[in-house]
């Protein structure tokens, strides 16, 4: 199926694109697949990456992490999360893309377009490849 064979230039395209870190969009995935979640659930997920004391807030305060149902102290003893609209919408088209029924963006929308670094110029060029390796 080849489905992870552009894994990497997908997932750096879109933390490009979306200014996030591969880290916090690999922990996105997990906690997308859980439903619903505590901080504790969090915790336990981002346990297998580096510490990064910052990124509960980060992911809260950028909007990919919002409140399903907030506590009261009587009796709901914590608060339980969810993937926000915008995390849902990013992970579907990773998706997509991966399973070949989107392309990446080649044209002034694109993220490494500019060509401003090395780093863009080979980007662009794998992602014609992606794109070439499609249509045969």
């Amino acid at each position: 199926m080849n489905i992870l064979k552009y894994y990497r230039l997908t997932r750096k395209w879109a933390c490009k694109t979306y200014g996030i870190l591969d880290a916090d969009l690999e922990l996105l995935f997990y906690l997308d697949c859980e439903g619903r979640f505590t901080r504790k659930d969090f915790m336990d997920g981002a346990y297998t990456f580096s510490w990064d004391k910052a990124r509960w807030d980060r992911l809260r305060q950028q909007g990919w992490i919002d409140v399903w149902r907030h506590r009261n102290r009587t009796t709901i003893k914590y608060s339980v999360y969810k993937t926000s609209y915008r995390c849902k919408q990013l992970i579907n088209r990773i998706y997509r893309i991966l399973l070949g029924e989107e392309d990446l963006p080649t044209s002034e929308r694109s993220i490494f377009y500019k060509n401003v670094s090395y780093t863009d110029k080979v980007y662009n060029k794998a992602i014609d490849n992606m794109i070439k390796d499609k249509n045969r």
